[in-house]
């Protein structure tokens, strides 16, 4: 029963992966269909993550009363409710409206699962289960690539949004596989609330560090496609396709960073991931004459993205024990939400302003913010360990 609900948790991660690549792979047509003006994605993006933020924030409240379980099955289906929406949508203001589905459902089983495994699992599960959102990431670019060649952008929410209805009804049908753990620290969690959370030492250094991340990863996530074609001049169904080459990147990394991370520990394999992660952006800076050297750059960035989310999640309960881990992961989803927001919606306005050249600079400056604020967090919780013995 332990690996059959440790498969549903990664089933479960796959589908939050599903979508969150679609748009970005699929915004060169998207927003020419539409007739709205390429840095709009930023505008969509954003309300999706603010939704993230609200059902983050939540989250702690919603676990404690109905149990992670359900909490997933029902934003299975509620994003899965929004895929379809946006499938059917024909004008930009019907992607805003799904995009709040979307991102209240997101965001809860974010913030439910990344808690339920920190506490019941092994560091290597964490980067694993993140490895299954990258799984996902990647199917979605090849599906839009496909139906940008056979059909059109519609057909590809279409087809991830009936995949999505497919894992929520398994995850329905295994409901009381997840009675394994049911007298587990959910039962045990303190409701400190967002001020309790943020008066605690070195929780305000871990929420900045950990939104700066999720800049990075946002910008590249949603802005990869678009700086293929409008910089390196690859067509669209071709750059929809290449657009996976970041989630290729950090899906093969967790997958191989589990194998290394209980022996090194989440700090060192933050610090490592922060070294590829800026390696490979300073690639995309380099003159080449053809784009292998930027299609690599990206496979870098992946790579070195992969153990950075896992890792600073999975030591949240080891930094600031796990009777508020539920609380600390809540609002810190929601930090990384609100960075999710407005990295894409700001790398709009200054691609337009100053050209979509500027992707790598803009990636190098947050993963530096990043670096400094998690590793003070380390730090911080470090000395008060040392005082407290």
């Amino acid at each position: 029963m332990y690996t059959v609900l440790l498969v549903l948790i990664y089933l479960a991660f796959i589908s939050l992966g599903l979508p969150d690549s679609l748009l970005g792979s699929g915004w060169p047509v998207i927003h020419g269909d539409l007739n709205v003006p390429v840095s709009y994605m930023g505008i969509v993006s954003m309300v999706i993550a603010g939704e993230t933020i609200v059902s983050s924030l939540l989250s702690d409240r919603l676990t404690r009363k109905f149990g992670t379980r359900m909490v997933t099955v029902v934003s299975v289906f509620l994003t899965a409710l929004a895929l379809f929406g946006f499938s059917f949508s024909t004008r930009f203001w019907m992607l805003i409206a799904f995009a709040v589905p979307y991102g209240l459902g997101a965001g809860a089983i974010d913030a439910a699962l990344n808690n339920y495994v920190a506490i019941h699992y092994s560091s290597r599960h964490m980067s694993w289960l993140h490895c299954f959102w990258g799984v996902g990431t990647i199917i979605s670019p090849f599906v839009m690539s496909y139906a940008l060649k056979t059909s059109t952008w519609h057909s590809g929410y279409r087809i991830i949004g009936s995949l999505q209805i497919c894992i929520g009804l398994i995850l329905l049908v295994t409901l009381p596989v997840w009675k394994i753990h049911k007298q587990n620290t959910e039962d045990r969690a303190k409701s400190i609330g967002l001020r309790g959370v943020l008066k605690i030492e070195g929780v305000p250094c871990l929420l900045a560090g950990f939104s700066a991340y999720c800049a990075v990863e946002a910008a590249a996530m949603y802005w990869t496609s678009t700086y293929l074609v409008l910089v390196k001049g690859l067509a669209a169904d071709r750059a929809a396709g290449f657009a996976s080459l970041f989630y290729i990147g950090i899906t093969i990394g967790r997958f191989f960073s589990g194998f290394i991370m209980d022996r090194l520990g989440d700090r060192r394999m933050i610090i490592l991931g922060t070294c590829i992660l800026s390696f490979g952006t300073v690639s995309l800076l380099l003159p080449a004459g053809n784009q292998t050297v930027s299609l690599a750059g990206f496979i870098l960035i992946g790579l070195g993205c992969a153990p950075i989310y896992p890792c600073i999640i999975h030591s949240t309960p080891g930094n600031f024990g796990a009777e508020n881990s539920g609380a600390i992961i809540g609002i810190q989803m929601a930090s990384a939400y609100v960075g999710s927001t407005f990295s894409p919606l700001l790398f709009g306005f200054l691609g337009n302003a100053v050209g979509f050249a500027v992707l790598p600079v803009y990636l190098i400056v947050f993963t530096i913010i990043m670096i400094i604020m998690v590793e003070r967090t380390f730090r911080i919780t470090a000395g008060e360990k040392a005082e407290s013995k």
